[in-house]
């Protein structure tokens, strides 16, 4: 079962829209037979509103369920509720980008292009601390919760069970002078550590890599539980798009297979980070 709240609440809006469309009925009519609006049932199934235990009872009654069902749903409830390690440092991180670390933290597959900047997982804290200061209207204090997230992120990679991960990085994320030429010493020697890890690999996409897919950068999640979709992430300045339909995903894994067969191999894209560290050594 999905362990962060944000999946939690995700796999239960899942069960609870599956429910619905196996009764063949509409949010309308589910919550006119409930003595509810039909905004209420559909804020329930898109994860736009709490659920309440009472609420799990109802619906579990009106379709029928076992008793198994309505107790792991009600689990789900209660549990959606409660507040993720990251929610703590409050305005340090965007409501929007709450919901991505909560989707991370389950994450069984971590499939990610990065365009113009090096990957959070593997930034180092002066990289990000910088990148925050850069054109952010944010307080001293916010700027350093933000980059304790970021930071307290990158424990995942290192856990046993942590999510297959790989990365595609241009080659421009590598050139790309974020402060000065000693901060990118540390930063790139920080991507050389982390690409040794078990569970990362890691391609570059050369400059000379010909012609590859055009699109911005954008991670990819993968779940353990089958009924819990893969998804993908894009985000911006002030909002962020997750994209879940399986046209959308089936798109974005062939652009990511696009991505691979153009990019490097881990082995000579390492060869190559390691020509971008000696020149920032010099």
């Amino acid at each position: 079962m999905a362990g962060s709240p944000t999946a939690r609440r995700r796999r239960l809006s899942y069960e609870l829209k599956n429910l619905r469309e196996q009764s063949t009925l509409t949010c309308a009519q589910v919550g006119a037979a409930l003595d509810w609006s039909g905004s209420k049932v559909n804020r329930m199934e898109t994860g736009s509103g709490r659920v309440q235990p009472s609420d799990i009872d109802a619906l579990c009654r009106f379709y029928g369920t076992s008793d198994e069902l309505r107790e792991f749903l009600k689990s789900l409830a209660r549990q959606a509720k409660m507040r993720g390690w990251w929610q703590v440092h409050g305005s340090g991180v965007p409501e929007w980008f709450n919901i991505y670390i909560g989707l991370e933290q389950e994450a069984s597959t971590f499939r990610q292009y990065q365009c113009e900047l090096v990957p959070g997982l593997m930034q180092t804290h002066a990289y990000t601390s910088e990148l925050h200061k850069t054109g952010a209207h944010m307080s001293a204090e916010d700027i350093d919760r933000a980059v304790q997230v970021r930071m307290e992120r990158q424990a995942l990679l290192k856990q046993p069970d942590a999510p297959d991960a790989w990365f595609i990085v241009n080659e421009g994320a590598l050139r790309n002078v974020i402060g000065d030429r000693a901060l990118m010493r540390e930063q790139i020697e920080r991507v050389l550590d982390t690409a040794q890890l078990a569970a990362v690999t890691l391609q570059v996409l050369s400059f000379d890599s010909g012609t590859y897919p055009a699109t911005g950068s954008f991670t990819m999640l993968g779940f353990p539980a089958q009924e819990d979709p893969d998804i993908v992430y894009r985000d911006g300045i002030t909002d962020a798009v997750y994209l879940e339909g399986e046209h959308h995903v089936r798109e974005y894994t062939r652009a990511f297979d696009g991505l691979r067969a153009a990019a490097l191999s881990p082995q000579r894209s390492t060869h190559l980070i390691e020509s971008v560290l000696k020149e920032y050594a010099r």
